[in-house]
């Protein structure tokens, strides 16, 4: 078993979604009977449905001040059209010509008193009778208004534009909708969320996901014996023992130095898996406080269930078709579980899924590298054993999810019905792309690269060629014909893919199918008593 070697995730700053700024590219296709002063000038852009999870960092302009609005200055308001005086009233003729004066500036709509030229072209020609002081009078007051308007409706940059709840656009001055590109007034969903569970621990407290606060319960060491050692690993070794107290078999996972954060976001998930379906189970946690004479080294360790696992290398070969489709659907279970409760694995694979094959029992165990997911976090990469690596680590692209284990599980599969293990066998990470790329094509693994935007290291410029994808079926041998059906290919084409969105998440995995002779029950329960079974039952 392998403890935890990857750091915990740097959450990024928030990103701001909706925003509309350098001109309004919406007001030049306003048309012409809307009034640009009826848009009022505000700072932030929002749908009056739509509210930003995120909050605004120090400093930045509130939802009053946009980034054209200055401190130092008062802020802007729509220009009143000033009144013109009243003449003096010396003679009735004047007040005749003044009348009309006033329902000619009534009549005109406001956008049109901006085009001072026609505006002046059309009062003279309808104006002819009035007197010259009438004539005047006209004059200043279209001038009043034409001035205010010019100077509030020069361009200014990097204006920052609210839409408040009762000022609508015009269908036409809005974008048309386009599937593919998100439209500027829709939440911005990244195509990098998870399919499924994105915002799990986004609705759960922060005590449930904040493993760094955890505090440990240690439980008794002296109830706990060793009775032999069964593996080990980089960061832990692993023994058989009993509980003393009620003479019941365990697993001790004694932990070699590390980082207490790793250990307690083990911990922490394990406990908030408690109970879930196929999920090694969480016993106990203790600590040694005198190992090699050294009383203050305080050596944790980690109590499970005992499992009588069967190594896969002995186990798998005598597999049967059924058993393949059973213990896989055991696995999905407790892979489909974790990710409901907004966990990855990242290191599925044969090693770390014990099988009790006399007792049809299956645990998914060593939770080392396990990590709670959030919606854009970039990830570290340096996850999963090499021949189960996803894609996305492999090209460094961290901001995974879940589907990152449902590519180890296809690895996995793939490596029982071909009977080829590892199914990908790569001598380093960037060779290990290469396997994967032999086998997928190389056309695919472009336009992967594309869509997310990643680029290669230069290292593959020498050591990735162009290969063609090779069919399903040209694995196929008198060996392993027995594990292949067409069902079984698709299952896994839908599995290996190097789009991580492509691939079927766990619950759409089991509905394949594939598992159908599992899912039905009276097939089921014959094969759980022992009965031998088909899979065309």
């Amino acid at each position: 078993m392998l403890a935890a070697n990857a750091d915990a995730p740097s959450f990024g700053g928030a990103k701001e979604v909706l925003k509309l700024e350098g001109g309004n590219p919406q007001r030049a296709q306003l048309p012409s009977v809307v009034a640009r002063s009826a848009l009022p000038k505000f700072g932030r852009l929002q749908c009056p449905a739509f509210q930003c999870p995120f909050q605004m960092a120090r400093g930045s302009p509130g939802p009053g001040a946009g980034s054209g609005d200055r401190a130092s200055s008062p802020k802007s308001t729509s220009p009143s059209p000033p009144q013109p005086q009243a003449p003096n009233a010396k003679a009735k003729a004047h007040a005749h010509a003044h009348d009309r004066t006033d329902r000619v500036s009534k009549d005109i709509p406001l956008p049109l008193l901006s085009l001072c030229p026609r505006l002046l072209q059309n009062g003279l020609s309808k104006l002819t009778g009035l007197r010259l002081r009438g004539l005047i009078a006209l004059g200043i007051l279209v001038l009043s208004l034409c001035i205010p308007l010019a100077r509030r409706f020069q361009s200014t940059p990097d204006v920052v534009v609210h839409i408040p709840d009762e000022v609508y656009l015009p269908d036409e001055a809005l974008p048309p909708l386009n599937p593919d590109v998100p439209h500027p007034l829709q939440v911005d969903e990244s195509t990098n969320m998870a399919r499924v569970y994105a915002d799990v621990n986004q609705n759960m407290p922060r005590s449930y996901w904040d493993y760094d606060s955890v505090n440990i319960s240690w439980g008794v060491l002296e109830n706990y014996e060793v009775v032999r050692k069964i593996g080990r690993g980089k960061y832990s070794e692993v023994f058989e023992g009993i509980n003393i107290v009620n003479y019941q078999k365990c697993v001790i996972k004694v932990l070699k130095p590390v980082k207490k954060k790793k250990i307690k976001r083990e911990i922490k998930i394990l406990q908030n898996l408690s109970g879930g379906p196929n999920i090694v189970a969480l016993l106990d946690v203790v600590r040694d406080s005198q190992v090699g004479g050294n009383p203050l080294s305080k050596t944790p360790s980690l109590i499970f269930e005992y499992v009588n696992n069967t190594d896969f290398r002995s186990l798998y070969p005598k597999f049967n078709d059924i058993d393949v489709r059973y213990y896989i659907y055991e696995l999905l279970k407790g892979l489909d579980y974790c990710h409901s409760k907004g966990i990855m694995h990242r290191d599925v694979k044969p090693h770390n899924v014990m099988i009790d094959h006399e007792n049809k029992k299956l645990r998914l165990i060593d939770w080392g590298l396990a990590e709670f997911y959030h919606p854009g976090t970039e990830y570290n990469v340096r996850v999963a054993s090499r021949y189960f690596k996803g894609p996305e680590l492999l090209v460094d692209f961290q901001e995974y999810d879940y589907s990152l284990d449902m590519w180890s599980l296809g690895a996995m599969f793939a490596s029982m019905i071909f009977r080829k293990e590892p199914f990908f066998h790569g001598n380093s990470n960037s060779d290990q792309l290469v396997k994967i790329a032999k086998v997928l094509g190389t056309d695919d693994l472009f336009d992967y690269l594309d869509k997310y935007e990643i680029e290669l290291d230069p290292q593959y410029d020498e050591i990735l060629g162009r290969f063609q994808k090779k069919p399903w079926h040209s694995f196929v041998n008198s060996e392993n014909q027995r594990f292949v059906s067409n069902e079984a290919i698709d299952f896994l084409d839908k599995l290996l893919r190097y789009d991580h969105q492509e691939r079927l998440t766990a619950k759409e995995a089991m509905a394949h199918p594939y598992f159908a002779p599992i899912r039905d029950e009276a097939t089921l329960k014959q094969y759980l008593n022992g009965a031998t079974v088909s899979s065309e039952s």
